[in-house]
């Protein structure tokens, strides 16, 4: 009988470190997966931010180029003015 419940004694405390190896691993895998999130979040948010600013400068460049265009088109319908004036004058 001294030698079941020592063995039952041993087998009880095998089972309670499993149980606090578990535990441990189980908290270790639950802290991973966090910070995994807030890496992923972070690297997320970067991103975001960088698309962001590579959105606005590209907006500016856009409203860069309108500005250019309408300057051209202006400068363009000066010329054929210019051009049909100085046809006008010549066709008499």
């Amino acid at each position: 009988m001294v030698m079941d419940e020592s063995r039952e004694n041993r087998i009880d405390q095998a089972l309670r470190r499993l149980n606090r190896a578990v535990t441990l691993l189980d908290q270790r895998i639950g802290r991973r997966i966090v910070e995994a999130g807030d890496h992923a979040r972070s690297e997320i948010d970067s991103d975001r931010d960088r698309l962001a600013a590579e959105l606005d400068a590209a907006r500016g460049r856009e409203r860069e180029l309108e500005s250019a265009a309408a300057e051209a088109s202006e400068a363009l319908a000066g010329a054929i003015e210019q051009l049909r004036a100085a046809g006008a004058g010549t066709e008499d």
